[in-house]
């Protein structure tokens, strides 16, 4: 079950939730349904390279109405990188290719550079207060696309 916000972001912790939460909770709008499509997507190539986590983030899983994208890193242990999809290979900003494909910004759980922590981490900070916040988990080995 996902949480109540905590203001307009989720409380701080990892909130495991199953893709029908997931969509139940934030796929609500035209615009939040076409980012929930690509996020299933996104979530299908990465089981199908044998990814079994995920975490979720980003304005997508905040009270914003619009929200931009989402932010997605995953757990590289276990992955053939020959069964991903190329685009998730490539970091370098602006990753259009990602966002176009698949509606947001996607990265292995490796060591953001400008922080020098991991995604996981990263994410659990909110950019506007600095302050701790929540993620979504997802359990890729439960996941049917």
């Amino acid at each position: 079950m996902i949480l109540p916000f905590s203001g307009s972001v989720l409380p701080p912790g990892e909130h495991p939730a199953t893709i029908d939460e997931i969509e139940n909770r934030f796929a609500h709008t035209p615009h939040r349904r076409q980012l929930f499509a690509g996020l299933k997507l996104l979530l299908g190539n990465l089981k199908a390279a044998g990814a079994r986590r995920a975490w979720l983030n980003g304005s997508f899983v905040t009270d914003k109405t619009v929200p931009d994208d989402y932010d997605l890193c995953w757990d590289p242990n276990g992955v053939n990188p020959d069964l991903l999809d190329p685009i998730l290979l490539d970091l370098s900003a602006p990753r259009f290719a990602q966002h176009v494909k698949y509606g947001g910004d996607i990265f292995p759980n490796v060591t953001e550079q400008h922080s020098a922590s991991l995604f996981l981490d990263f994410f659990q900070v909110d950019k506007t207060t600095g302050g701790p916040k929540g993620i979504i988990v997802i359990d890729l080995l439960r996941f049917n696309p």
